[in-house]
């Protein structure tokens, strides 16, 4: 048999997947890797903390805390569960990207402080390749099961994820570069994050410079503060930059010095208006461009440029607004147990295609959860099942809203800037 032969006898990745995938469904139910800890006041004191949930859980924990029972942490070696060798092959195959989609959760009683529960899992199947807004994947999904110590189940979950090929970027192509900052120069970066324009002044003579510098070039100070400027000027002089490209900018583009009405000059490209309109003498006012949540740059728009008009009311009342701040998302994560670097590390999640760091799903559930009982209070959750939609980004914000369906069902949807992140279904105890 030749080499060509050869390669066209060896299974494709596909068929390989497919035969794993089936093997392990086959095999049914089997013991998971242990829950490191008992059901314990702490674990339960950090999650309601970051979270935000100030119910009374002294006593059994909160129902969407399930899975955090069993995460194995930040380790090395976190044992052997049902689907790990399909997500090993995905890995090998180049399919290293993952976010979870759906995640259905199914109680049989709240757990109670002080019960060690032991988890089983079972392989449920994978579906694909298919293409995605994040890449070509695979959908691969298992079940996980808790017994108590009585070996009476507690508590089921169905879990999908996406593993998917993250898309090739060229870096820096879709955004400007960065400046460098400095102790000199650091306040006038934070000023434009705050929407100010920050002009450095000598704390002696009262001199403005800028650029920033250590000392006063007028009187030779070292000692300096700052003044906000009004925001307005005029263009001093300009270029039309055509030529080489300029990640995050399209040319033309208009590049100008535009001399303050504090008498100091500032560059930034002037935005709102055709390359050919902008003039020397030319009046111009401060606007602030949100890159992300790291980079704010002061820009120039003419002076009768129309007002930026303030974002629409949302149609109903949130019923829980959450600011997703990357302390929020970056804590939340850890007290749900999950070490994966795109809730963590914003180089690495940009690395795998993402705009930044996002809300990990064990959170959503426990933000449903919060919502429903703000909804239904002293309600008792027999289930969640909740499909994710759109990323839940670090500097968005989270809206949460609930509608009754009936007696124990409650529908529970969260949308952020990009569109809806969750869409839930929570099921009530009949007492509901």
């Amino acid at each position: 048999m030749t080499t060509t032969q050869e390669a066209a006898a060896e299974p494709s990745v596909h068929d390989r997947l497919t035969e794993a995938a089936e093997r392990l469904a086959a095999a049914g139910e089997r013991p998971a890797p242990p829950c490191p800890d008992p059901v314990n006041a702490a674990m339960i004191r950090n999650w309601t903390q970051a979270l935000g949930d100030t119910g009374d859980w002294s006593r059994v924990a909160p129902p969407a805390m399930i899975q955090v029972w069993s995460m194995p942490g930040l380790v090395a070696g976190k044992g052997d569960s049902a689907a790990d060798e399909v997500l090993r092959m995905l890995d090998e195959a180049g399919f290293t990207g993952v976010v979870a989609t759906n995640c259905e959760q199914t109680y049989d009683r709240y757990v109670r402080v002080g019960e060690h529960l032991r988890p089983a899992m079972r392989f449920g199947g994978l579906t694909g390749p298919k293409k995605t807004a994040m890449g070509e994947g695979y959908f691969v999904t298992w079940y996980q099961t808790w017994y108590d110590e009585d070996d009476r189940r507690v508590a089921e979950m169905l879990f999908r994820v996406l593993k998917f090929r993250p898309r090739r970027r060229r870096a820096g192509a879709t955004t400007p570069m960065r400046p460098v900052t400095s102790l000199d120069t650091e306040f006038f970066w934070e000023g434009a994050k705050a929407g100010e324009l920050r002009i450095q002044r000598c704390a002696d003579c009262g001199a403005l410079r800028h650029p920033p510098g250590p000392m006063c070039p007028s009187c030779h100070s070292v000692a300096r503060d700052h003044t906000v400027a009004s925001g307005r000027g005029h263009v001093h002089s300009y270029v039309v930059h055509h030529h080489p490209p300029v990640p995050g900018r399209t040319p033309p583009f208009v590049v100008a010095v535009v001399e303050l009405e504090e008498g100091v000059r500032v560059v930034g490209n002037v935005l709102r208006c055709d390359p050919g309109e902008v003039t020397v003498g030319m009046p111009v006012r401060v606007t602030f461009e949100h890159v992300d949540d790291e980079l704010t740059l002061p820009q120039w728009i003419p002076a009768d440029a129309p007002e930026d008009e303030p974002p629409p009311e949302p149609d109903e009342p949130a019923l829980l607004e959450i600011p997703l701040t990357p302390t929020f998302v970056i804590a939340t994560a850890l007290a749900t147990r999950d070490f994966t670097p795109v809730h963590h590390d914003t180089a690495l999640a940009r690395a795998q295609g993402t705009k930044d760091i996002f809300l990990n799903i064990l959170t959503t559930m426990g933000l449903v959860q919060r919502a429903a009982l703000a909804a239904v209070p002293g309600a008792t959750l027999s289930g969640i099942a909740v499909r994710l939609g759109v990323p839940a980004y670090a500097g968005d914000t989270l809206r949460l809203y609930a509608e009754r369906v009936d007696a124990t069902t409650l529908r529970v949807r969260g949308a952020v800037s990009l569109g809806d992140h969750v869409t839930a279904t929570v099921e009530f105890e009949e007492d509901a």
